[in-house]
This record gives C-alpha cells, sequence and structure tokens, in this order.
C-alpha cells in the first residue's frame, strides 16, 4: 500500500515536472499574447511622437502602411523591431545607398531630407540628367558639391543669391529666360526675350541699333540671333540677293557697302569705303594753284 502511494507520488511528480519543460515561461507567453492583440492605436499609448511625425509628414509611410507593417512585433519578445529600409524600398539604384539616414534623419518624416554642406553622390543615384549636363558643359558649377546650392532636398534656389544680375532691373525669372543652371554657359533663349535684356551685356549694339532710321531698329535681337548666343546670322537670311551678280562678286561682303548691322549706311568719316572717299576727293572743288 505505502509501496502504490510513493509510486503515484512519483508519478504526479513527473508529469509535473515535463509539463514545466514543454510550457511557455509566463513572461513569454504574456509578451506574446500582448504582441498579438497589439493594434495600430495601442502605438500611441507609449510612442506619441512618431505617430505625430507620421500625420503631418509621413507621406507614403502614412497612406500605405501602418506602424506594424515595419515595426514588427514588440520588444521583448522581439530583439530587434527597429527595420532596415531595404525591408521596403529596393529596385532603384539610391536604394542602394548604404547610410539612408544621413539624409532621411527621421524615417516617420522621409522627405524632410537634410544633408551637410559637401553633399554629391547620394544625389546622383536620382539626378542623373543634372550630373549630365554638369560634366558635358564644364563650368565653376561643375566643380560644386550639389549641396553647395541645394542645401535643403528640391530647393531651388535664386541665381542671383550668387550672381550679380547684368543689369539693375533684372530677377530670377529674366535669368532663366536665357540659363540652365547645371549648364550656365549655354546660353539659349526663346522669342519672347526682350532687346532690354540683350542690352545688359550688349549695351553699345542696342544703343546703335535705338537710334539708327534703318528698319532693324524694330527688329528684335532674338530674330536675328536665334536660340543660341553669338549666333551670328548671314545678311542673305533676311535680304534675299537684290544687287547684280557682277557687283556681288566685286563687293562680296554686305559690310563692304552697307557698315554693320546695328548702324546700316552710317559710316564714321574715318571709316568711310575707299570708294565713297575717293567720290568725295572727286566731288571737292579743286583749289587753284599759286602763281
Amino acid at each position: 500500500m505505502r509501496g502504490t502511494r510513493r509510486l503515484g507520488v512519483l508519478v504526479a511528480f513527473l508529469a509535473v515536472f515535463a509539463l514545466g519543460l514543454f510550457a511557455a515561461p509566463p513572461q513569454a507567453a504574456a509578451a506574446d499574447k500582448a504582441a498579438a492583440s497589439l493594434t495600430q492605436d495601442d502605438c500611441v499609448k507609449c510612442h506619441a511622437a512618431p505617430p505625430a511625425d507620421v500625420a503631418a509628414a509621413g507621406a507614403k509611410h502614412k497612406s500605405e502602411v501602418t506602424c506594424l507593417d515595419c515595426h514588427a512585433g514588440h520588444r521583448p519578445a522581439v530583439k530587434n523591431n527597429i527595420p532596415k529600409c531595404s525591408q521596403c524600398h529596393e529596385g532603384k539604384p539610391h536604394y542602394q545607398e548604404k547610410n539612408c539616414l544621413e539624409c532621411h534623419k527621421n524615417p516617420h518624416k522621409p522627405l524632410a531630407i537634410a544633408f551637410g554642406s559637401k553633399v554629391t553622390e547620394p544625389c546622383l543615384s536620382c539626378h542623373t540628367d543634372q550630373i549630365k549636363q554638369l560634366k558635358e558643359h564644364k563650368s565653376k558649377h561643375t566643380s560644386l558639391f550639389c549641396s553647395s546650392c541645394h542645401d535643403t532636398h528640391r530647393k531651388i534656389p535664386e541665381c542671383v543669391k550668387c550672381h550679380r544680375p547684368h543689369s539693375a532691373g533684372m530677377a530670377q525669372a529674366d535669368c532663366k529666360k536665357c540659363h540652365r543652371a547645371h549648364q550656365p554657359s549655354v546660353v539659349a533663349y526663346g522669342v519672347d526675350v526682350p532687346n532690354k535684356d540683350c542690352g545688359a551685356c550688349h549695351k553699345k549694339a542696342l544703343d546703335l541699333l535705338a537710334a539708327s532710321p534703318a528698319k532693324h531698329k524694330d527688329v528684335a535681337c532674338v530674330r536675328c540671333h536665334a536660340s543660341m548666343h553669338r549666333t551670328v546670322p548671314s545678311c542673305e537670311q533676311c535680304h534675299p540677293q537684290k544687287h547684280q551678280a557682277r557687283l556681288m562678286k566685286k563687293f562680296p561682303k554686305c559690310g563692304t557697302c552697307h557698315y554693320i548691322a546695328h548702324d546700316l549706311n552710317n559710316w564714321p568719316a574715318a571709316q568711310a569705303p575707299a570708294k565713297e572717299k575717293a567720290a568725295d576727293k572727286e566731288k571737292a572743288p579743286k583749289k587753284g594753284k599759286k602763281k
């Protein structure tokens, strides 16, 4: 009888011991239960700032994912629930950058991008056209860091912050008529650029044109110097040959007789063509010989 009782106690003890081996610790079970029951609304109870940041400027982190999509589980049940950006962001060269937080300081505000004063390489993974222009059309801008001008992401600085305008009345909108920031030395313009803008640099030409009685005074600079800076057209582009062939053969350059396009037919006396000087000499009264 006594032996039977001892055997029963031993069996009960072994059963309890076995259950203890296979049962989860009370803390882990509680954590699992808590993790399973967490919802998006629970996060803000402890973490006030991140949900507020997401609500204010979360971009797609607000509209397309929840806290639990990124932060799978919770400590202590999950050892590290801070995800890597590559968990979701992949498939583009930009996502291969090593240190996302160097520019994206706060993942809950992913487009609030800030960087230092000497940043270029991370920009190039997205802005390929801009670096191509800078390299193909070298200028002082080529040697600058991207962040020298764009110290905040998507900021387009005004040219006049660094560059003195050609004339006092010029503003940022005027710069863009002719210059492109990533190829500033390639000066190209449309048909709507007024003569006064050209005159900011080419004052002498504009003054001559304004004072000229010829029809050229009513023609826009960009009509003749079309599209690209320093374009010098031939007169024949607008003026078909009107003189006889033999005359054109003798004087192939229009300027020989018509002077310059900005001041047509208005030769300074000191520069008058030789044929005119000769004609004037013939017309001049001859002085009588002294006896």
